[in-house]
């Protein structure tokens, strides 16, 4: 929990909400998850949650700072799209930031498709 904190912390810019039991959130909810670890601390994650049958989706793929351009938020998207295909899922979903076009399309393979957000609240 404190070290997917920290990298989400990290990654998002965001102040440690403690309230957040990331292992018992991703336990209950996904398909599974990919870590990646540089020498002495986490460096990429990605949550793959799934309805269950056909359709995952990408949740928090991460980076920390100090280990983006290296590739390992390609690898990381790559094991997780690897693993959900194993698993008899058709359908990888992920949303993103536009800034973000150039990572899921040129590097991952996803390709744009139409979608709707509605936002339910505050964070």
């Amino acid at each position: 929990n404190a070290e997917i904190e920290l990298l989400h912390t990290d990654g998002f810019n965001h102040v440690p909400r403690r309230r957040i039991d990331w292992a018992t959130q991703v336990t209950r909810h996904s398909l599974g998850w990919v870590c990646a670890r540089d020498t002495s601390a986490l460096a990429g994650f990605v949550n793959v949650a799934w309805d269950g049958y056909k359709h995952a989706f990408l949740l928090d793929t991460l980076v920390s700072r100090s280990c983006r351009h290296q590739g390992i938020g390609a690898e990381v998207v790559a094991l997780a799209t690897s693993e959900a295909r194993a698993a008899g899922c058709e359908w990888l979903h992920v949303d993103f930031d536009t800034e973000l076009a150039p990572f899921y399309f040129d590097a991952c393979g996803f390709r744009p498709t139409s979608a709707g957000l509605v936002h339910l609240g505050a964070d």
